[in-house]
């Protein structure tokens, strides 16, 4: 895992956060090469401090707990995944790098999702996706369900990569780089947004489920 700031130009005392969670753990993954330059774009946008949470070095448990209140609850959990729920909760945004496995997500990405709780509602979620011939759209065509479940706002806009085009060259820079960092900092500043105006709503009152 690796973290990465920026100043936000707004004059908030305390800069917005984003969390850009990288989801494959395959071996040979392709997923770094899109994580990486997308940081570095958000970096250079100047809306959020940015973290970035690899899938690949986080150890969860097979097993989910029974419910949402034992998700809540992090005492018993180990000092890692105390310390990873700490930073998905501090983060005002964040943004789902995602490749299409069968149709879908991987299953990295929902089991992390599915160990956290109360740290998705009501912030906003973005996605970068990559796969073959839908860039990795029906990808996040389910992640927008799941996150909803969550009480999460997802971004309209995604930023989408094929495959079978090389989008990347050989120093990991997007082959079109006027439309991709397009792409990107359309993204980011709906995350701005969004993430400025429930970070202010949030703090005005805290958000609660309906029982």
């Amino acid at each position: 895992m690796s973290t990465h700031e920026s100043t936000h130009p707004a004059s908030a005392a305390t800069p917005l956060k984003l969390a850009v969670i990288l989801g494959s753990v395959r071996e040979a993954r392709y997923g770094p090469t899109v994580s990486n330059w997308f940081v570095e774009e958000a970096q250079r946008h100047g809306g959020f401090n940015v973290d970035t949470i690899d899938l690949a070095d986080t150890q969860l448990p097979a097993a989910l707990p029974p419910g949402p209140e034992e998700l809540v609850d992090v005492a018993g959990r180990s000092a890692e995944m105390r310390a990873l729920s700490a930073r998905l909760a501090s983060a005002d945004g964040f943004v789902v790098v995602t490749p299409e496995y069968n149709h879908s997500f991987p299953a990295s990405i929902k089991h992390f999702v599915d160990w956290h709780f109360s740290e998705w509602q009501a912030k906003p979620v973005g996605f970068v996706s990559y796969g073959g011939a839908a860039s990795g759209l029906r990808a996040v065509e389910g992640l927008r369900l799941v996150f909803a479940e969550l009480h999460a706002v997802t971004m309209r806009d995604v930023v989408s990569f094929n495959r079978f085009e090389a989008p990347f060259d050989a120093d990991g820079r997007p082959a079109a780089p006027t439309e991709a960092n397009g792409a990107a900092k359309e993204l980011l500043d709906q995350l701005t947004w969004w993430a400025t105006a429930l970070h202010d709503a949030r703090s005005k009152s805290p958000y609660a489920m309906a029982d």
